[in-house]
């Protein structure tokens, strides 16, 4: 049995070959090796019967050196992002890009499914409301979900579909019957005025027209059965300078129909009805709004609403000296309402995702709920702390400083308010043995996140594209 320095810098006893052989360090294969495979790979594809049975036995023997050496080296789960082109529908592209990911040591890959109003899905068998990323004819039929799932796991990858969440598309956005779908803000802007660069169209959460066709899509994807599904965009859209924060209700995405209804039947009397409606409608309360509803109500003592609990003596007190209080209290209603829908749509889409036994994650900002000056919130208002503990937390650790250190806080950040029983996987970005765009290497990343955090076990990189820029290219741009 070979001896095998893990990244830790403790010695394993393992059946993985020795750095130089078929493996480094990071459960990474050989040039050689690799090498082989792909020659064996082409060979099979022009018909050579005893290539194809060769290459078939080094893709199960790969496998197996890969879930040893994953075993006793952390991290024991490492991933990487996909993204599949039309192109991959040709013979062969899906086995060529799954050795790669194997090769550089990955056992799991997240396969982007849904993004930019455009589905992984077969022409002929698209129930969603989005278009198909394959459009190539003759490739009606083409499943590269599934596809992908099949060589995945032949090859003992796991593989998730990565699915955007609250971000529609922009195509889904334009279209006219589903206007009201859209969030808004006070302004009554949709993400499509808001955020200039043609890739967000954010859906108001609490629109049932949204979850159902929500519903449809992850439906339609878990007939595949991924071994697990992340939930990306999980948020309000975020602006720029000083809209980058929400500081009044206006600047708050629940002026859509359904979540400003939704937001309206929080209150438990009229009073509490009233004021919401003042509030959200202007956009802040006078001193004469609180007289008039008092006045309006008489019979009604305190104004109520869904987590309100007034003194006790409140309605003694004068109109003025309760004003601040209900004005603040309305404030922290409305980003809380922001907030609540943002959580309800990931707890019902991961139930979905659970009911089949199959996992669950969601994709955040680590400074995505932060305060931001006395009240105000960064406006993307991602509630990741209140994200149901039984799905996987996938910080995007993108820390840019230099060094590891900002991400290692971005990390900690995590780890310092998550439960013990929340598996968290930061998903990191960069290269293998460089620094790029003034990030340190992924092995600098690592060490340095086993260091601080060793409770840790799952890691991703930030992408496939990043890694291979020539495969990349080519399968972004081939010709039929």
């Amino acid at each position: 049995m070979a001896g095998l320095l893990t990244a830790s810098g403790l010695m394993v006893e393992t059946g993985y070959p020795l750095p130089g052989q078929a493996a480094n360090y990071y459960c990474q294969l050989s040039p050689e090796e690799a090498s082989s495979k792909e020659n064996l790979r082409e060979t099979a594809l022009k018909g050579n019967i005893q290539a194809e049975k060769d290459y078939d036995a080094l893709v199960r023997k790969h496998a197996e050196l890969l879930r040893r050496c994953r075993n006793q080296t952390w991290p024991q789960q490492q991933a990487i992002w996909l993204r599949l082109y039309p192109c991959d529908v040709r013979a062969g592209s899906i086995d060529a890009i799954l050795d790669r990911i194997v090769n550089r040591g990955y056992n799991t890959v997240y396969v982007e499914t849904f993004s930019d109003s455009q589905v992984l899905l077969p022409p002929n068998d698209n129930p969603t409301s989005w278009d198909t990323i394959v459009r190539t004819p003759g490739a009606e039929n083409v499943d590269l979900l599934a596809e992908t799932i099949k060589k995945g796991h032949q090859r003992g990858l796991k593989v998730y579909a990565w699915l955007f969440t609250l971000n529609f598309g922009y195509v889904y956005a334009q279209r006219p019957e589903r206007q009201d779908v859209l969030a808004r803000n006070g302004a009554g802007q949709t993400s499509i005025a808001y955020v200039h660069d043609q890739s967000q169209g954010f859906v108001d959460p609490y629109h049932p027209q949204a979850q159902q066709d929500y519903t449809v899509l992850l439906n339609a994807v878990l007939r595949r059965e991924p071994d697990g599904v992340l939930f990306d965009y999980v948020r309000y859209p975020r602006g720029t300078g000083n809209k980058s924060a929400a500081g009044e209700v206006k600047d708050l995405w629940i002026y859509g129909s359904a979540s400003r209804q939704a937001l309206y039947n929080r209150a438990l009397n009229n009073k509490g009805r009233a004021l919401i409606e003042r509030y959200v409608t202007q956009g802040y309360i006078t001193l004469n709004d609180l007289v008039t509803v008092d006045n309006q109500y008489p019979e009604e003592g305190s104004p109520l609403w869904q987590g309100r609990t007034p003194p006790p003596n409140e309605m003694q007190l004068p109109a003025n000296a309760r004003f601040q209080r209900l004005k603040d209290e309305l404030w922290y209603l409305s980003v809380a309402h922001a907030a609540q829908g943002v959580i309800n749509f990931l707890s019902q889409a991961a139930t979905l995702v659970q009911r089949r036994g199959i996992v669950a994650g969601a994709v955040f900002f680590p400074d995505g709920n932060q305060v931001v000056g006395q009240k105000g919130f960064d406006s993307r208002l991602q509630p990741w702390d209140k994200f149901p503990p039984l799905i996987e937390w996938h910080p995007m650790s993108y820390g840019v400083c230099g060094t590891p250190s900002c991400i290692v806080q971005q990390v900690k950040r995590v780890t310092g308010m998550a439960s013990g029983q929340v598996k968290i996987v930061p998903a990191l970005a960069g290269l293998w043995g460089r620094d790029y765009d003034k990030r340190p290497s992924l092995e600098e990343q690592m060490r340095a996140i086993e260091a601080a955090a060793p409770q840790i076990k799952a890691i991703s990189h930030f992408s496939f594209s990043w890694q291979e820029p020539e495969l990349e290219n080519e399968r972004r741009s081939c010709r039929f």
